[in-house]
């Protein structure tokens, strides 16, 4: 018989603070960086500014998972809209939290976002890195490109389990963690918190999409050590937890 009680456990929140052991935080370790070091060829995307019109009911009520599409050709300026709504860094504090479109536990933000590529206009196919510290308190994306991706759709497919249908997709969000940013805080706490904020997560990518008139879909199944892989990330320090597909 399967066991659930240490899953529903997990779910629930004891006394916060109560028996937490000392975080790095209030033992002055300095705070993890905002951003990953630079190692690809840097492309600062063109103004989004403009871009939506959508009122906020239309939005909910035309957000929907898609998992059809034509690969039809993705804007740029589209592209950073779906980047920066998500994980774009509007402001900082004391150089330790920072101010997001998207709320998170102690404004920890442990999320990285990757890009493939597969159809955006003047960008050429591949995977690609958001570099939001590049571009604090503005509305300006950039990105790295960090190389090509071989046999495109049979990758991507095997990144997200079977999922065939997202490989025809213009671009995929890939959404990793960096556990540390949330545990130098919240210690053990730390990732029951960050499953919450991945849920923030994914509203927004969806909400923006559907303000950009795109269909979108949030992915949980995905394979783990594929993915990990792709991205160049080890699977520890660094681990995928999330996909998201846009396009039309």
């Amino acid at each position: 018989m399967i066991q659930y009680e240490n899953n529903r456990k997990f779910m629930q929140c004891p006394s916060f603070r109560e028996g937490m052991a000392k975080s790095d935080q209030s033992q002055g370790v300095t705070a993890p960086a905002f951003g990953k070091e630079i190692t690809g060829e840097v492309i600062t995307l063109p103004s989004f500014e403009g871009i939506t019109n959508t009122t906020y009911a239309e939005l909910l009520d035309s957000r929907r998972s898609v998992r059809e599409y034509k690969c039809k050709e993705m804007s740029q300026a589209e592209l950073a809209f779906m980047l920066w709504s998500v994980n774009g860094i509007q402001s900082i504090r004391s150089n330790v939290a920072t101010f997001r479109p998207v709320p998170s536990g102690g404004a920890r933000h442990p999320f990285e976002t990757y890009i493939t590529v597969k159809n955006v206009a003047g960008l050429k196919p591949g995977l690609y890195h958001y570099l939001p510290a590049e571009n604090i308190g503005e509305k300006t994306v950039t990105i790295q490109f960090l190389g090509d991706i071989p046999e495109y759709d049979k990758t991507i497919t095997d990144m997200v389990a079977g999922q065939a249908w997202a490989a025809e997709a213009p671009a995929i969000l890939f959404y990793t963690c960096i556990p540390y940013k949330a545990e130098w805080r919240y210690v053990d706490m730390a990732h029951r918190v960050v499953l919450i904020d991945l849920g923030h997560v994914g509203q927004n990518a969806m909400l923006s999409a559907a303000a950009l008139g795109l269909g979108s879909c949030c992915m949980a199944a995905y394979d783990q050590k594929t993915c990990d892989g792709v991205l160049g990330i080890d699977g520890i320090t660094e681990y995928t937890v999330y996909a998201v597909s846009v396009g039309a």
